[in-house]
């Protein structure tokens, strides 16, 4: 998007978040633009209807060009179709939905004992469990090449009986873990998945969990 009246043509550099920058990048390159990283998106637009240089474009969500009076001068422009976004929503106090009245999805961090096959085994209870794990990452510890601490995410509520097996089974080969939410389920997610089955609570389940020692 750039000022009323630009073209694509007459565009030198283009401004937005690195990831959008980044999921764009064949067709920034073939426009020979100068890619240019600002904080977000919707302020890149800003920006550029405040420059007022009709060289200068940005990449952002449809809403920004109606909200600063820009036109959009190209679109589906990223590199792949199926590109997405995530964004977080913080609490200071968690707010989980019910067990059992959507499908769920808990996201959470845990950090294993460094001893051999730790990882395979912590991850052991998940499958026994019929647990689907849909994310797992790896993220090095203050730079030390010991134990490793991971992020993932997992179809299901803690407080069904079959996450709540499979993280007491995590427990046991980890220092620590820390859930980091428990929320619904996105549609498409859903549908990427293939199933929408609801788990009922267990009964007497705590009201949090206290499967390690959480983060400080």
């Amino acid at each position: 998007m750039a000022l009323k009246g630009a073209t694509a043509d007459g565009l030198t550099s283009v401004y937005s978040h690195v990831h959008a920058l980044g999921q764009c990048r064949k067709a920034i390159r073939a426009r020979g633009l100068k890619p240019v990283v600002t904080a977000d998106t919707a302020g890149s637009a800003r920006e550029v209807a405040e420059w007022g240089d009709p060289t200068r474009a940005s990449i952002a969500p449809r809403l920004a060009a109606e909200i600063y009076g820009l036109d959009i001068v190209a679109e589906h422009i990223e590199d792949e179709s199926h590109n997405t976004t995530r964004f977080v929503v913080l609490s200071p106090v968690p707010q989980w939905p019910e067990a059992g009245t959507t499908p769920t999805v808990t996201t959470f961090v845990f950090r294993v004992r460094n001893v051999p096959a730790a990882l395979y085994k912590a991850l052991g209870g998940f499958a026994t469990n019929g647990v689907n794990m849909t994310k797992l990452e790896s993220y090095m510890v203050d730079g030390a090449f010991t134990a490793t601490q991971f992020l993932a995410d997992v179809d299901g509520h803690p407080y069904s009986p079959g996450l709540a097996r499979a993280l007491e089974e995590l427990a046991f080969f980890c220092k620590e873990i820390r859930v980091l939410g428990v929320y619904p389920a996105h549609p498409e997610r859903l549908r990427a998945n293939g199933h929408a089955d609801l788990e009922p609570a267990g009964p007497g389940m705590p009201s949090m969990p206290d499967y390690a020692q959480a983060f400080r």
